[in-house]
Order: structure tokens, then sequence, then C-alpha cells
């Protein structure tokens, strides 16, 4: 709890650990209590419980329905597999990872944690940087060098091999280059290629995506919820400017810099309002402070960021 939280802030901050709490120990009569003489204090106590009361419902259904979709992709998995039908609620998110982010676990080769950026040396002489909550799967054979991005952001510096093109999937786009520079990254959907140095060739497995070819300063964008692309022009200090702290965005969803972001930060973040994912924006946002760059991004289009300990970060409208 820093000097420069609001009043509304602290109080939502109790409320929230009140209901953890609760939800923890629900045949414990004493938290019951303490929630009682809270509510009572003010009528603005009073209204911060039901507004946490109802980011609790919404929370509820988000972990119910990722516990769900974990279920249908992990059938026939053991190895992986976890308890989670306990864990509901705000109480939940201190501790919750959904089983398909272990899944993706299981299938890289590297991966890096939150706000880590590293550096991996290829069996080819190329170098992928990650960036944070990053995962790749790397398989290279005598006849080909293929890596997909399960999750995340990375930057490649590819050896050239005209015997072996250098390939990136990510989802249903691939990006092949021979002796390059380019990064690759997906943020809630909305998947770029952005090129350094050199030429590289964008295609796709789904049949209305033509092939894209980039050369430096180039970028092609990919939205997977409306089927749109979107081409342009950046400078080689804004290409992967997330290993130097920042994030540029163009003409971007919302959701897609939010992603991002919380890359950089412990625990969950989760946007109460879905219709606030959809805004565009372009801007730079620093990562080095994430709730302050959160809150830069969604102030302009009424969003406001509570932190809640290290384990949950709440978007909702103000």
């Amino acid at each position: 709890m820093t000097d420069e939280m609001s009043e509304e802030d602290r109080l939502f901050m109790e409320a929230t650990d009140l209901m953890i709490r609760l939800k923890n120990d629900p045949d414990n009569p004493v938290p019951r209590r303490m929630i009682r003489e809270w509510r009572l204090r003010s009528l603005e106590h009073e209204s911060i419980w039901a507004e946490v009361a109802e980011i609790h419902g919404m929370m509820v259904k988000i972990i119910t329905d990722e516990r769900d979709a974990g279920k249908k992709a992990a059938a026939g998995i053991t190895r992986r597999s976890l308890v989670i039908a306990g864990l509901v609620g705000a109480g939940a998110a201190a501790g919750y990872a959904t089983l398909p982010g272990l899944l993706v676990e299981a299938k890289a080769d590297y991966t890096t944690g939150t706000g880590q950026v590293r550096r991996v040396d290829l069996a080819d002489g190329s170098v992928a940087t990650m960036g944070p909550d990053t995962a790749l799967a790397v398989q290279f054979s005598e006849e080909q060098r293929s890596i997909r991005l399960l999750q995340g952001m990375a930057f490649f510096d590819v050896t050239s091999d005209p015997a072996r093109p250098f390939r990136v999937s990510v989802a249903q786009l691939v990006t092949t280059a021979l002796g390059t520079a380019f990064e690759v990254s997906d943020g809630a959907g909305y998947r770029s290629v952005s090129v350094d140095r050199g030429t590289v060739e964008v295609t796709s497995t789904a049949a209305d995506i033509e092939a894209t070819r980039l050369s430096a300063g180039q970028w092609v964008a990919f939205d997977e919820r409306d089927g749109t692309s979107k081409r342009g022009t950046r400078g080689p200090d804004q290409i992967a400017a997330w290993r130097t702290g920042q994030l540029f965005a163009e003409d971007e969803p919302v959701s897609s810099i939010i992603s991002k972001i919380s890359r950089w930060q412990p625990g969950r973040t989760v946007v109460v309002d879905p219709g606030l994912g959809t805004q565009r924006v372009s801007g730079v946002f620093d990562v080095a402070d994430p709730p302050r760059a959160l809150r830069a991004l969604v102030h302009p289009f009424g969003g406001r960021v509570r932190v809640i300990g290290s384990y949950l970060t709440l978007i909702s409208p103000i």
C-alpha cells in the first residue's frame, strides 16, 4: 500500500481482503461478522462492498470458463492435470494458474517468467530474445529450422542458411526468413511481425490471408477477432522496443496492449468490461511501471486500474 493510494482504493482492497477471507473459509462465522461490521461503517463502505461482490461474481464465471476450457484441452493428459475446482472468486487469483497455461509449458523448449527478458542461443547460431511470459518450441533438423511462438513475443536474429529456411509460426501465421532480424508477437489474438533488417515472407494456413513480403522497417498485423489486417512502417528503435522497457502501439486494440503490459507484472489481469478491450490506441508505454502504464492506457476510455496485492489486477469502468 503506497502513500499515493486513494481512500477509495484503500477501501476496495479492504473489501477484497474480506471477500478472500470469506471464500477461503465459508463456514467460519468470524469473516461474516467482520464483513457485516465493515459494511455498517458508512455508505461508502457499503457501496464498495457491492462493487467487490459484483466483480467477484464475474471472476467466478471467468475462472469457471477457463477451467472448463482447460479440461477439454487436457483430455487424456494426466501428468499436467490440476485440481482447480476449489478455486473461485477473488481468493482464487492468489494461486490460480490455468491448465491451458501449463499445457503451453509442457510443449515449450524455452520459457520466460514475469518481467523476464531472456537471450537464447540457438543451435544454428541464430539468437532468439524472448519477452516476458513467453514460450518457444524449437525443432531443428538437417532440412528445416522451425520455431513455434506458443505465447508472448520474441525477436530473432537469424543466421543465413539457404538450405534450411528459418520459420517462426504463431497460430496460423508463418514467417519465413533466410538471414534477417525480425520480431513476432501475440497480444490477445492480435499477432504482428516487424522486420528490423533483411526480408521475410509472412504466410498463413488460413485461406483468406494472402502472402505478404516485408522488408526492413515494415510490419504487418492480423486481428484474430475480426479477421482484419494492417500494415505500416516504423523506425528500428520501435521494433521489439520491449527489450529496453517500452511498448509501441499503432492503432492496436487495447486488449492486445493490456496483454503485453501484463507480462511485466505478477498475478492475473482481468478486464471487467470486455468492450474496453475493443478500443484502439496508438502510443508509447513504459513497462518499467506496469500499473502506471495500464492506467495511461485505459483512462482515456473510461477505465480504472486496481492492483490487489501481487496476485490480481482489475480493470473496470470508472
